[in-house]
This record gives C-alpha cells, sequence and structure tokens, in this order.
C-alpha cells in the first residue's frame, strides 16, 4: 500500500467507527420507551412498599398505612427524611431528590385516599398490660408527665389537621418500632422534639402496652382527621408550634 493509503485510511475509519456510534445510541435511544410524566409514574416508588392506595402492605406490619393521613404529616415525614431526621435507608434514597412540589403532590394524593383497613396482628398481652394501655392512650400517667395519646392524635385518634397522624388502624409491628425509634434517636422532629420526650418517659413494658391496645381498636366510622385548632398541646411541641397544628 502507498503512503498516501497509509495516511488517509485511520481516518476514514474514525470517522466511520464515530458515525455507527452515534446510530447505534439514537436507535437504542428511540428503541426505550418515554417514562410517563404522569402522578402514578411517580408515586410508583411510595405503592411498592405502601400499596396502591397507601393501605400499607398487606406483608408486613413496618409499612403504614398512608391513606387518609393529613397531607402536612406526609409532607413533614418526607422532609424529615430528606434532611437526615428520620433514618431508613430505602426513603432516603426515595427522597432525596423530591421537590417541594413534588412532596406536596404526593401527600395530596395520599391524604385523598379512602380505603378499607387491614386488621393486623397484635400479640397476646395479660389483661394489666391491655388496661395499661388504655390508661396511657385515654389518660396518661401525670405522675411520669406522660400525656393521653388522645391529647395530640384525637379523640377518636384519627389525627388532627395539619401535622398529626392518625394513630387508629396502624399495626402494632409498626407503632412499637417508631416508638423505639424515638427512643433511639432514629427518628426524630423539629425541636422541641415531644414525641422524643414522650417516648424516653414510656417503659418498655409501657410501649408494649400501648402499641397493642391501639392496634386492637376498632376503627371508627368517620377516619378524616379532626380539624387544625381543635387541640392543646399538653407539651410544647416544635412541629405544632411551626405548622400551627395546636389551638
Amino acid at each position: 500500500m502507498g503512503t498516501w493509503g497509509r495516511s488517509i485510511l485511520p481516518k476514514h475509519v474514525g470517522w466511520v467507527v464515530a458515525l455507527a456510534w452515534l446510530l447505534c445510541a439514537a436507535v437504542a435511544h428511540a428503541d426505550q420507551p418515554a417514562v410517563p410524566d404522569t402522578l402514578q409514574q411517580r408515586i410508583a416508588a411510595c405503592t411498592t412498599c405502601h400499596g396502591v392506595h397507601g393501605e400499607g402492605s398487606s406483608g408486613s406490619g413496618f409499612f403504614p398505612r398512608l391513606a387518609g393521613k393529613p397531607s402536612g404529616y406526609l409532607v413533614l415525614q418526607m422532609q424529615n427524611f430528606q434532611h437526615g431526621l428520620r433514618k431508613y435507608a430505602p426513603m432516603e434514597y426515595t427522597v432525596r431528590l423530591l421537590t417541594p412540589q413534588y412532596m406536596h403532590e404526593i401527600a395530596e394524593y395520599f391524604s385523598a385516599q379512602q380505603v378499607p383497613y387491614e386488621r393486623k396482628p397484635v400479640p397476646a398481652l395479660a389483661p394489666s398490660a391491655m388496661q395499661r394501655g388504655e390508661q396511657l392512650v385515654t389518660a396518661g400517667d401525670p405522675a411520669r408527665q406522660i400525656p393521653p395519646c388522645q391529647a395530640c392524635h384525637g379523640k377518636q385518634l384519627t389525627g388532627t389537621e395539619p401535622s398529626v397522624p392518625g394513630l387508629v388502624g396502624l399495626p402494632y409491628d409498626y407503632i412499637s418500632s417508631q416508638l423505639g425509634s424515638w427512643r433511639t434517636h432514629t427518628r426524630a422532629s423539629a425541636a422541641p422534639d415531644c414525641m422524643a420526650e414522650i417516648a424516653n418517659r414510656l417503659a418498655p413494658a409501657d410501649i408494649s402496652a400501648v402499641s397493642a391496645w391501639l392496634a386492637s381498636r376498632e376503627v371508627p366510622a368517620d377516619t378524616h382527621p379532626q380539624p387544625a385548632g381543635s387541640i392543646a398541646p399538653p407539651l410544647h411541641c416544635g412541629v405544632l408550634q411551626a405548622q400551627g397544628g395546636g389551638a
């Protein structure tokens, strides 16, 4: 081969390879279906664990119900995972790039869902333990400065707008694990963190008692949260003061 052939062939080969790569990339991109820009697509990561309508996982008591909870509460929890106040790697990864607009859109969807509750197993506790659970939920324990759950979560335990969740219908596993998370500082909220204070005043047996009593309650006919301003928080709670959740 002459000198001219040796010098020009590599250039032609380079252009051919580059053009072939661009064509292949274009074809591969054309074969990929476009991701639909819909709410159902955006909540797919949520519904995988929490159910299509946020009804909670039927296979595990650790994935709670989102349906019907105040939208302000749901937004706050996504923000808490995003800011490191709540620790759970899959949720932290899921929400890390969500914009405020997306979080509000997702929260409004689940808040509006009204679907049947599914009863989860409750461990068998002694009658005295169940009585203790009922006492803590409805009357608290003044001697240990533990207010009743009903003081913030509502008389029917369905929550209060805009940021206090309902407790009725939640599984035993989830309630007990979250109270434990407040004690171990893997769950937190705006200071002063009243739930952390309360959880640390509860004995381990109290956590079991409260969780079992709540998980065994019948769900009321009306599960909507109480309106904003209908409660007077017994403790200073940063999240309520910031969002106007108290009376």
